[in-house]
């Protein structure tokens, strides 16, 4: 591989991409060196245009093209008394994929992780503690993964909202613990969330 310091130089970004398995790092590599030049370009051209079209919504986190606020945030349809919150951009699609909830959604960034050096003003933790100050809230659901880090983080943001009139729950326990959501089917999304828990 010394003699290819090109080659290594791709694979070692490749390796930055935290959803690739080691394994296809390489695979993904010679993917890119012998797809047709015009394919390459393509995938080229559509990250750089992602880049710079898709942002952050200012209110929930989610993903928004060209715009302020993402197309669950701006559609008058959805039921401002239900706040979904979850860690990261899957988790919202996983439960999107359902067609079944109509609610709004918080999108936090990640969870706690002081060893990883993730802490309160890493994540959109304010930001969800100023919307419920602000919006016809009845229910927050946290469909945050449950692990160690998710349910500190779920104690943590719990301390942090108003006392009253608002009811907190969170997934059923149909999740398996350490699972996400990200990767579960829909019939076990749809259970978790049909039976969520109080807090």
């Amino acid at each position: 591989m010394r003699d290819l310091p090109s080659l290594q130089a791709l694979i070692q970004q490749l390796r930055h991409i935290p959803y690739v398995a080691s394994k296809q790092v390489y695979r993904v590599a010679l993917y890119l060196l012998t797809a047709p030049e015009e394919r390459s370009v393509k995938l080229l051209d559509a990250i750089t245009q992602a880049r710079q079209a898709v942002t952050p919504c200012e209110l929930c986190g989610n993903w928004a093209e060209r715009a302020v606020r993402c197309t669950v945030c701006s559609d008058p349809k959805r039921d401002e008394s239900l706040l979904c919150v979850v860690e990261q951009w899957p988790d919202l699609y996983a439960i999107e994929r359902l067609g079944e909830y109509r609610g709004r959604y918080h999108v936090l960034g990640g969870v706690l992780s002081p060893l990883e050096g993730v802490g309160p003003d890493q994540l959109r933790i304010a930001g969800l503690v100023s919307r419920l100050a602000i919006e016809p809230v009845r229910e927050v659901i946290f469909a945050i993964n449950p692990t160690p880090e998710g349910e500190a983080t779920m104690g943590y943001i719990r301390t942090k909202m108003p006392s009253s009139g608002i009811v907190f729950s969170r997934l059923a326990s149909g999740m398996p613990t350490g699972s996400h959501l990200a990767y579960l089917d829909r019939t076990t999304i749809h259970r978790a969330l049909a039976g969520r828990q109080l807090l």
